[in-house]
Order: C-alpha cells, then sequence, then structure tokens
C-alpha cells in the first residue's frame, strides 16, 4: 500500500508516470486521473460553475479578461497546501498593484471545506477577498475540472474511515481568454522565476490589446 500511494504521489507531483503501471482495479483507492505531464499550452478550459468563500457563483466566464494564476489545495492538507498557499500569498503581494492579476484557489474537498471554512482558511494567509478567490462546489464536477480541465491527477485516498487527496502541487498560469498557458512547480525557484515572467508578459500583451500605454492599469 506504502509503495503504491508513493508511487501515485510522485505521478501528481509531476515527476514520474509510474502509476499506469498498476491496473486500476487492483488499487485500494479511485484514481481520477493518471496523466503526469501538463498539456501544451493555450488550450481552452471547460465552462464550470463553483461557490466562492462569499457565497458568490464563479463561472468560466469571471476568468476571462483577466490573469488567473490557479491552484488545487484542500484546508486539512498538511502537506503541499498550507507551502503552496503561502507562496500564492506571496503571489499577491508580488502583484498587488495589478488589479488584472487574480488568484484562484480550488477545494478538491469540497464536501468538508464549504465557504465558511474556506473564508476561516483564507484568512490565516490575509486572502483579499477582492483579489483571490477560494472555490468548492460539488465533487464531481471539481473533480471533472481537474483531469478534464486542467489535465492535472488527482486520487481520493482511504485509511478506515480517514482519507486525504492526493493531488498535483502545481500552479496554472490562465489568460485572458480563460486558456491555460502554463504550468509551475512551486518547488521550483526556477519555475516560480518563470511564472513571474509570464505573467509580465501576460499584462504587457493585455495592455497593449487594449491600447493602454506603458503596460499601466
Amino acid at each position: 500500500m506504502k509503495s503504491k500511494c508513493a508511487v501515485l504521489l510522485a505521478a501528481c507531483l509531476g515527476s514520474v508516470p509510474a502509476v499506469d503501471s498498476f491496473a486500476h482495479g487492483s488499487l485500494p483507492f479511485t484514481i481520477l486521473s493518471s496523466s503526469a505531464h501538463a498539456p501544451a499550452r493555450r488550450r481552452a478550459l471547460p465552462d464550470f460553475s463553483l461557490v466562492e468563500r462569499s457565497g458568490k457563483k464563479i463561472t468560466l466566464a469571471d476568468l476571462r479578461g483577466k490573469i488567473s494564476i490557479v491552484d488545487f489545495i484542500y484546508t486539512s492538507c498538511s502537506d503541499t497546501c498550507p507551502l503552496q498557499t503561502a507562496d500564492m500569498a506571496k503571489l499577491q503581494e508580488q502583484w498587488i498593484k495589478e488589479r488584472e492579476v487574480e488568484l484562484v484557489s480550488v477545494s478538491v474537498d469540497p464536501e468538508h471545506d464549504t465557504p465558511r471554512v474556506l473564508t476561516k482558511y483564507a484568512g490565516r494567509f490575509r486572502a483579499d477577498p477582492a483579489r483571490w478567490l477560494f472555490l468548492t462546489g460539488p465533487k464531481k464536477q471539481i473533480d471533472r475540472l481537474v483531469e478534464d480541465g486542467f489535465r492535472l491527477p488527482i486520487a481520493r485516498v482511504f485509511h478506515g474511515n480517514h482519507g486525504s487527496v492526493v493531488h498535483s502541487s502545481r500552479f496554472v498560469l490562465v489568460n485572458e481568454q480563460a486558456q491555460v498557458y502554463g504550468y509551475y512547480d512551486n518547488r521550483d525557484p526556477q519555475a516560480m522565476e518563470r511564472l513571474k515572467a509570464d505573467v509580465t508578459g501576460l499584462l504587457q500583451h493585455l495592455s497593449l490589446a487594449r491600447g493602454i500605454p506603458g503596460g499601466k492599469f
């Protein structure tokens, strides 16, 4: 069991595609996606309808016209999620003056992560509700969005009456057309520098498209 979980965790983190070496029927948990590598850039996302911590409904249309940095977390996670959210908080400060940049954290444990729970969690990281969305909703829809929309792996691992969610810790950059633009490992400083450079490039492109001189918003 431990070796199988380790293989799946490595696949979720994007290091090895070995999860396919096990027959799906032999695993003691449900695999929702075995994709180990991110697809090419500029791929359209499917529509969705999720609930923000404020109670507001958020759809794909709400991402259009902005540059979004998306990650997947859950509030009871004690592994990668706190580090991801801390890094997102740094990005919030990095782009605090750029109103066209928003952060989006999607819970992969929506049955526990209600808007109230997400509000408390977001408060720990001083998440600006106007700039940083925390989304929850039906589990099936979120699972579909993760694996079919963002093409990232996710699995639910059960230990008796308890369970955890194994998921990718990658950040995803979504351009103003609501297309996947790039994937970034938050544990890799070079990847995070590439993320910042790509956000800067998208901001410049957006300002030129809107005829704003000097890239100022």
